[in-house]
């Protein structure tokens, strides 16, 4: 009985050594610039660009030069009225410090929005266009006031 819980202390300290590093992700909060937006929490994120909305479920990782890639939906009919088309799309771009290069490029299609300039912390300059308040919007758990849903 002993000897198994050495053997499983060893066993557990040897993985905790050789297991890999946490990769970064993209801070939590508000990113915002002119006529685009990304809201971060822990389940996603929800990007608007223009009139324009997509999400990413899951954490946004970021390499040691602050690339990043990311799959998920992008609707570009959102405003008023939402047709419900959820594209699949690639997040692509990069970040430095508190500022982020952001662009959405729809793998169903030729269509690439951005790229767009985001700072941390600030809120997002929408335009005539509203933003969502949460991610999760398009996958249809948050709320986009002003704009009409068809289901």
């Amino acid at each position: 009985m002993r000897e198994t819980a050495h053997l499983l202390f060893a066993l557990v300290a040897a993985a905790a050594c050789t297991s890999e590093p946490m990769t970064p992700s993209i801070v939590m909060g508000t990113w915002g610039g002119s006529d685009a937006g990304l809201i971060v929490n822990d389940s996603g994120a929800h990007v608007h660009i223009g009139c324009t909305l997509g999400d990413v479920t899951g954490p946004i990782h970021v390499d040691a030069a602050g690339h990043f890639s990311a799959a998920g939906l992008y609707n570009i009919n959102a405003f008023p009225i939402s047709l419900g088309i959820n594209h699949p799309a690639q997040f692509i771009g990069q970040v430095f410090g508190n500022t982020m290069m952001l662009t959405v490029q729809l793998t169903d299609t030729a269509v690439t929005l951005g790229p767009a300039s985001l700072t941390y912390g600030t809120m997002p300059q929408m335009g005539p266009c509203p933003i969502c308040r949460s991610p999760g919007d398009l996958l249809g758990f948050g709320t986009m006031p002003g704009a009409v849903r068809r289901r």
